[in-house]
């Protein structure tokens, strides 16, 4: 079954949270995270696709990634 809300998938670890790897890949596609380095941040000239928690992915933001059983693990650098 596909989950019909993804934008509320958003699963919160102690030191981060993961979201389903298609999510991820729309955040890529439609370019609201891009990659610097080993890290990925956010570009807050591009649209960000809803999410239950506005502020998962404040501007500015740097993130480290991580797969994990279909799904990306991320972790804000401080």
């Amino acid at each position: 079954m596909v989950d019909e809300r993804p934008f509320e998938d958003v699963r919160f670890t102690d030191d981060g949270f993961s979201i389903p790897e298609l999510k991820w890949r729309e955040l890529l596609f439609v370019g609201a995270m891009r990659r610097e380095g080993d890290h990925y941040v956010r570009d807050p000239q591009r649209p960000l696709p809803a999410f239950r928690d506005p502020d998962l992915f404040p501007d500015g933001a740097r993130f480290t990634t991580r797969a994990a059983e279909g799904r990306i693990e991320l972790r804000r650098i401080p």
